[in-house]
């Protein structure tokens, strides 16, 4: 899966947009202001990290131990939250769209309840 695709596939999401807050070199995709997916190249390779509860992050690790690794840049009190995901095509798209998925479900249900409530109604 490329970025492009990544990137289509998360801004089809209600209420998200595209953001640069670290510099041109990272996307980020954000709801409500709220990093749930970003996009970059770390030694030439594309790279895509996504975050969500601790379990869910340790199962991806297990799932894809070469491919999925703690998010790199996190400090490490947030790793455990966020994976990144090496996509030189061993992770299945299918399962790339479910950790997207999950990513935002994540975010949103992190939400305060009037941004949540605002979400909906858009």
């Amino acid at each position: 899966m490329t970025h492009e695709e990544i990137l289509k596939h998360c801004l089809g999401k209600k209420g998200t947009y595209q953001d640069c807050p670290f510099g041109d070199e990272t996307i980020c995709v954000k709801v409500k202001n709220r990093i749930f997916a970003q996009l970059f190249f770390l030694k030439g390779k594309p790279m895509f990290t996504f975050n969500g509860d601790a379990l869910t992050g340790e199962l991806y690790r297990k799932m894809y131990p070469d491919d999925v690794k703690r998010g790199y840049h996190c400090p490490p009190v947030q790793q455990p939250y966020f994976n990144t995901v090496d996509l030189n095509g061993s992770v299945p798209d299918e399962e790339i769209l479910r950790m997207i998925d999950s990513s935002y479900e994540y975010v949103v249900s992190k939400l305060m309840k009037k941004l949540q409530k605002e979400l909906e109604n858009e």
